[in-house]
């Protein structure tokens, strides 16, 4: 993040000439780079000795999230689907390296659930819990009209924001501390949907509901775990040139009038994580811009 005395002014704006990329995208193609707080997060112990699990941790929001969790103090599982995306997952794991914090790299499909078992497999092999567990990963793809959409595609989309969720929070649960926090990705789409992503916007709202949900069973059940979720707005990351119909506007009908970086959404999680938010559960914190979320 800048160090300005305005920086909601200060980053890129629309219109954008960004070349087009096939889905899932990579930052390592983009020519105008997302800020993940590389340079500028600055961490203050609040996560020391924890250990977070990130889906889709190789780039935007994840991976600014990933660095700020290390420079907290915390040990990083990345989760990350292809082989495309290796050098971004790569880069995430030399700043949390930089941070002098450990890092688990797992490369896989977690829409399969077996994957989904590995992964935690994995994770607790080598730091033998789970504190936080951040779902983040997600598919969308932006369609004119319900006639394009297959069956295929949609199915494809819940599986990926929906039914990957659910595996990974009841696979995790059993080895997360009371004291714990899982958090979703939902998105100004659950408010707001955007009529190009219609199997998108349907599963943020799905997931909105789940993190309320699941979090009144887990505290009822005093097991003690929080779960929350993040509303970003228009972020510019990978997703956005690989997966947006026409993005040469992307983010301008924000009151702020740009999409957000990763690194403004990053502390959101942090904050969500930690003890300063022990009594925030089953919530929603949006960062959209500007834009009314409700």
């Amino acid at each position: 993040m800048k160090n300005d005395q305005n920086i909601l002014r200060d980053y890129p704006t629309p219109p954008f000439k960004e070349p087009r990329q096939s889905p899932p995208g990579s930052e390592e193609l983009m020519e105008l780079k997302p800020d993940h707080g590389e340079l500028s997060y600055k961490g203050y112990g609040r996560m020391k000795n924890k250990c977070v699990v990130i889906t889709g941790g190789d780039s935007g929001i994840g991976k600014a999230t990933a660095i700020a969790f290390a420079r907290e103090g915390a040990d990083v599982v990345i989760a990350y689907l292809s082989d495309k995306e290796d050098q971004d997952a790569l880069d995430t794991v030399y700043w949390i390296q930089q941070a002098q914090r450990e890092s688990l790299l797992f490369k896989g499909d977690l829409n399969d659930k077996d994957l989904c078992e590995a992964l935690i497999e994995a994770t607790i092999k080598k730091f033998g819990k789970i504190d936080v567990l951040i779902n983040n990963a997600a598919y969308q793809m932006g369609q004119q009209d319900i006639s394009d959409i297959t069956t295929e595609e949609w199915k494809l989309t819940f599986d990926t924001n929906v039914l990957m969720m659910f595996h990974l929070c009841k696979l995790s649960i059993p080895y997360m501390p009371k004291g714990s926090s899982i958090i979703n990705t939902t998105s100004v789409n659950a408010y707001q949907p955007n009529p190009t992503l219609l199997p998108y916007a349907a599963t943020k709202a799905a997931i909105q509901n789940f993190t309320a949900n699941l979090n009144q069973m887990l505290l009822e059940q005093e097991k003690d775990i929080r779960v929350n979720a993040v509303a970003p707005g228009p972020v510019w990351t990978p997703l956005i040139p690989s997966t947006i119909i026409d993005y040469e506007d992307f983010g301008k009908d924000t009151p702020i009038k740009r999409p957000g970086q990763p690194v403004e959404i990053a502390p959101i999680y942090v904050f969500l994580a930690s003890e300063e938010a022990s009594y925030i559960g089953g919530a929603t914190i949006a960062a959209t811009g500007g834009k009314i979320a409700y």
